[in-house]
């Protein structure tokens, strides 16, 4: 069995420049020989389907601890808060069968699942460029307990919605 991730270029970017990879199969990042590991991954994966990406703060409990820890500046820490920041930033969407980010891999080892994406942004000359995110989560007793992610303390990260960052 081919354990290398199957990467596809994601965007098309100037000439010179590495187009953004991205996982070409899903199902490939979720699958793990250790049943816990998979599970955590799914989880995650999930969550980020309905809740992050659908807009669901009404499902959040599915997956998130009532006493969540959050270490995004932008947020305060408890399920409450996040479902507040769900509402606040996006509309409710149809429930995808997978993650429309451009997602790059899917890594869990012990309680931990990190999920890395590529995210679009704008430079001070206004043109776009390709970088990467990371969103990282500890799973406890069936729950996503706490997160982080690089984000930096800005009212606008207060607006965002991830559905902005899928690439063309």
């Amino acid at each position: 069995m081919n354990m290398a991730t199957q990467l596809v270029p994601g965007a098309s970017v100037p000439e010179g420049q590495t187009p953004p990879m991205v996982a070409a199969d899903h199902a490939q990042l979720l699958a793990s020989a250790d049943p816990v590991l998979a599970a955590n991954k799914r989880l995650c994966y999930d969550m980020y389907r309905i809740v992050l990406q659908g807009g669901h703060a009404d499902r959040a409990h599915e997956f998130i601890a009532e006493s969540y820890i959050q270490h995004n500046p932008n947020v305060v820490s408890g399920r409450a808060a996040l479902e507040s920041f769900i509402r606040g930033s996006r509309p409710a969407r149809e429930v995808r069968p997978t993650i429309e980010l451009p997602l790059v891999s899917i890594v869990a080892e012990r309680d931990m699942v990190t999920m890395a994406f590529v995210r679009t942004e704008t430079g001070e000359d206004g043109e776009t460029y390709h970088t990467s995110w990371f969103d990282l989560f500890r799973i406890q007793d069936g729950r996503i307990a706490e997160h982080w992610d690089p984000a930096i303390r800005s009212a606008a990260m207060l607006r965002t919605d991830p559905n902005s960052q899928r690439l063309d």
